[in-house]
């Protein structure tokens, strides 16, 4: 160093000023611009990038949000949908039930109805054979009593004396 102190040239100096501002300037022109501009232009595009990514992360939130309120409603419907559909089923059940008895109702009274005739007529029926019955019974006694002349002769003035009686 003390080589270079000692040395010092002035024209040496001069020429390496001329060439380094020489060297500026052609970078300058040539190189410095075009870099400058693609700094320039990434820097732009970086804002753009931020910019829209602020853009984004907006309508995100505002999407976000609309979708929250969109899923209360739909919660808000389905509990009124849930509530409504057992409020229609309890309806359906006690309407089920209300039929269901006055059904039942009827299925009784009209048993009780049939088991009343079904009675009537078996009274009936066995009062018809009970008179049959009893009517053939005595035809075969009177056959069997009366079967000689005097004795018919003489039940029919039997009857004919309790009917004047009468």
């Amino acid at each position: 160093m003390e080589k270079l102190i000692n040395e010092f040239s002035f024209g040496l100096f001069f020429w390496q000023l001329l060439i380094f501002v020489g060297l500026i300037l052609i970078l300058k022109k040539f190189a410095w611009k075009p870099i400058l501009d693609a700094l320039n232009e990434r820097e732009n595009s970086i804002k753009e990038s931020l910019e829209s990514a602020q853009r984004a992360k907006d309508e995100f939130s505002k999407i976000k949000s609309d979708n929250e309120k969109i899923l209360n409603d739909a919660k808000k419907e389905r509990d009124f949908l849930i509530s409504d559909a057992k409020k229609t089923g309890r309806e359906i059940v006690e309407d089920a039930k209300n039929v269901a008895k006055i059904e039942s109702e009827k299925i009784i009274e009209n048993a009780r109805e049939s088991i009343t005739k079904e009675k009537d007529l078996i009274l009936k029926n066995l009062k018809f054979q009970v008179i049959d019955l009893s009517v053939e019974i005595a035809s075969k006694i009177l056959k069997k009593e009366l079967s000689e002349k005097q004795k018919q002769d003489d039940y029919v003035q039997k009857l004919i004396d309790e009917i004047e009686l009468k």
